[in-house]
C-alpha cells in the first residue's frame, strides 16, 4: 500500500479539522440557549479533552519527552491560559452576545494576524507576494460569504426544516450587547493567533506534541476550575440537565478540543503556524454548505464567489510556502563566496590533497 506523502497528509488533516470544527459554532450556540453556564461548560469540555489526550501522550511519547523543567511548566501554563482559557472563554462570551455566523466570520482575521506575527514577508519575491495575496483572498472570501448574499443559487425543498424547534433555537442572539460581543470575539482571535505562533518555537525545544497539548489542557482545566468555583455559586449551573447538554460537552471536548488541539499542534510542528491559520476561512464555506445541504437553507451567489476566493487564496498561500521552501533549500545547497574562497586558499587542506593525488596513493 502506497504511503501518503506528508504534504498531502497535512492538507487532509486540516480539511478534516475544518469539517469537525465547523459544527462547533452551532453546537455551542445551542448549548448556550439550553442555559448552560459559560464558566462550567468549558471546564467540563476541557476535562473531557484532557482524559482523551493524556493516555496517548503518556504512552506514545515516553521516549520523546525531555525532562520537565520549570521553564517548560511556565510556558505550558501560559499556553493553557492564552490558547485555551482566554480563547474559549472569550469566544463563549462573544457568541452569547452575537450569532454563530458572525462568530465564524470573525475568526477569519486569525490568518491575517498570524501571518503578521509569524512570517517574515519577502515582497521582493514571488512567494512572498503569493502568500500576502492568498491570505487577503481567503479572508475576503469568508467575508463575502457572510456579508453578501446575492441571488439564490440553490433552494432545497425543505422549508419545513426552518420551522423546527432546533433551528429556531439557533437563531441570532437578540437583546444582547453586540458591540461587547464583537470585542470579546476580536480578543479571542488575538489569543488564538498568539497560541498558534508561540507553539512553533516551543515544539522545537520540547518535541512531544501530544504532551505539550495535554499539559496546556491540564493547566487550562485548573484555571477554569478556579474561575468557575469563584464566580459560579449556583449548584444548578454545575449540573447537566439534558442529553443535549451532555452531547454538546462530549462533542466540544473530543472533537473541537482534543482532536482539534492535536491536529493543529501536529501541523504547526510540520508546516508552521501560517499553514494552520490559513485553513480557517474554509470553515465559513463549510458552515454555509452544511447549512444548505443538511439544514435545508438556501445557498446564494455570495457563497459561490466566497468559495472561489477561499480556494484561490488557499492555493496561493500553499504555492508560496512551497516556493519559499525551494528557495531556502537552494540557498543552503550553494556555499557562500567566503566559504569557497577560504576553502580554495586553505594552507592546511589543499596542499595535502594535491600531494596525495600526485603520489598516486590509492
Amino acid at each position: 500500500m502506497a504511503k501518503v506523502p506528508e504534504r498531502a497528509m497535512l492538507h487532509l488533516v486540516m480539511t478534516a479539522w475544518q469539517f469537525g470544527y465547523a459544527g462547533n459554532h452551532i453546537i455551542l450556540r445551542a448549548a448556550l440557549n439550553m442555559g448552560v453556564s459559560k464558566l462550567v461548560f468549558p471546564l467540563y469540555r476541557n476535562i473531557i479533552a484532557l482524559f482523551a489526550l493524556a493516555p496517548f501522550a503518556y504512552f506514545l511519547e515516553k521516549k520523546d519527552r525531555p525532562p520537565l523543567a520549570t521553564k517548560f511548566l511556565v510556558q505550558f501554563f501560559l499556553l493553557g491560559f492564552v490558547g485555551i482559557t482566554c480563547n474559549q472563554g472569550l469566544y463563549l462570551l462573544g457568541l452569547d452576545n452575537t450569532s454563530p455566523t458572525f462568530a465564524s466570520a470573525t475568526e477569519n482575521i486569525v490568518p491575517a494576524v498570524t501571518f503578521l506575527m509569524a512570517v517574515q514577508i519577502h515582497l521582493n519575491r514571488k512567494d512572498g507576494i503569493a502568500k500576502v495575496v492568498g491570505t487577503i483572498a481567503s479572508v475576503a472570501g469568508a467575508l463575502v460569504i457572510t456579508l453578501y448574499k446575492g441571488p439564490t443559487i440553490y433552494a432545497p425543498n425543505s422549508s419545513h426544516l426552518h420551522q423546527s424547534h432546533f433551528l429556531v433555537s439557533l437563531g441570532d442572539a437578540k437583546g444582547k450587547n453586540w458591540t461587547l460581543g464583537c470585542i470579546y470575539l476580536i480578543v479571542h482571535c488575538l489569543c488564538w493567533s498568539g497560541w498558534i505562533v508561540v507553539q512553533a518555537p516551543l515544539l522545537k525545544k520540547y518535541p512531544a506534541r501530544l504532551s505539550v497539548t495535554s499539559y496546556s489542557c491540564f493547566f487550562s482545566t485548573l484555571q477554569f476550575l478556579v474561575i468557575a468555583a469563584s464566580f459560579e455559586r449556583d449548584l444548578q449551573a454545575w449540573q447537566v440537565h439534558s442529553d443535549g447538554e451532555l452531547s454538546s460537552i462530549f462533542y466540544t471536548g473530543v472533537v473541537a478540543s482534543a482532536l482539534s488541539f492535536a491536529a493543529q499542534t501536529w501541523v504547526i510542528d510540520r508546516a508552521g503556524p501560517v499553514f494552520v491559520s490559513v485553513y480557517l476561512p474554509v470553515q465559513t464555506l463549510l458552515v454555509a454548505v452544511m447549512a444548505s445541504v443538511v439544514l435545508g437553507e438556501e445557498f446564494y451567489l455570495g457563497g459561490v464567489i466566497g468559495a472561489v476566493l477561499i480556494v484561490v487564496g488557499l492555493y496561493l498561500v500553499v504555492w508560496g510556502k512551497n516556493e519559499e521552501s525551494k528557495f531556502t533549500k537552494e540557498n543552503l545547497a550553494i556555499p557562500s563566496m567566503s566559504e569557497r574562497t577560504s576553502s580554495s586558499k586553505s594552507p592546511l587542506i589543499q596542499p595535502l590533497l594535491r600531494c596525495h593525488c600526485e603520489n598516486g596513493d590509492s
